[in-house]
C-alpha cells in the first residue's frame, strides 16, 4: 500500500474560519482521484476554489491544491495534488472538505450559508423554544428544510418566508411561525 498523500505547506487556519463544503466519499479510479459529496447548491462550484482544507472537525486540517475536477453522471470527482493512487485516495474517505470563509462571496440579502444556520436556536412566535437546527435538507423543490431537534423530537420546517420570520445570526436564533404541536 502507498504512503500518505503529500500536502501543501500552508499553515492550518483556525477551524472557526472554515466552511464545510462537503466530504470525500471514496476513491474514484486508480490515479488518485476522489469522489466528492458536495453540500453546495451546485456540486461543481467546488472547482472554483484552488485550495481545499481537508480533515475532520475538531481534528487536524491539511491544505490540498485542486489539480483537476470533473462532473460525472454519478456525481463529482477531483484530483488533489499529492494524492497519487487509489490507495491514498481511499484513505481520505469520510474527510470533510472546507474552504476558508474569506474566499467565499458574501451571501445575498436574505440568503445564508447553511453552516451559519446549524446550531441556531429556533423559537416560535409564542416564545417557545422548538430546538436547535441540526442540519438542512435540500428538497430539490423550491425550498430547503430546517431539521430542528429538541431531545427526542425532530421537526422539519420549510425554510420559506411564510414560516421563517427572522434569522438573527448575532443572537443565534431563528424566529418561526410554527407550533409546538406541528
Amino acid at each position: 500500500m502507498s504512503g500518505s498523500p503529500v500536502m501543501t505547506g500552508a499553515a492550518a487556519p483556525d477551524e472557526s474560519t472554515l466552511v464545510s463544503m462537503g466530504y470525500i466519499a471514496g476513491a474514484f479510479g486508480v490515479r488518485g482521484w476522489v469522489k466528492i459529496h458536495a453540500d453546495t447548491e451546485y456540486a461543481d462550484s467546488l472547482f472554483d476554489y484552488p485550495r481545499w482544507w481537508v480533515g475532520r472537525p475538531g481534528g487536524a486540517w491539511r491544505a490540498y491544491t485542486l489539480e483537476d475536477g470533473s462532473v460525472h453522471s454519478k456525481g463529482v470527482a477531483a484530483k488533489l495534488e499529492g494524492v497519487l493512487d487509489r490507495d491514498q485516495a481511499a484513505l481520505m474517505r469520510g474527510l470533510t472538505i472546507a474552504i476558508e470563509r474569506a474566499e467565499l462571496p458574501p451571501p445575498e440579502e436574505g440568503e445564508y450559508y447553511w453552516t451559519d444556520l446549524i446550531g441556531l436556536s429556533v423559537v416560535n412566535t409564542q416564545g417557545e423554544t422548538l430546538g436547535v437546527v441540526s442540519e438542512l435538507l435540500a428538497t430539490g423543490a423550491a425550498n430547503d428544510v430546517l431539521v430542528v431537534r429538541q431531545d427526542k423530537t425532530e421537526r422539519l420546517i420549510p425554510f420559506v418566508g411564510a414560516y421563517v420570520l427572522e434569522v438573527d445570526l448575532p443572537g443565534k436564533t431563528i424566529r418561526v411561525d410554527w407550533g409546538l404541536d406541528y
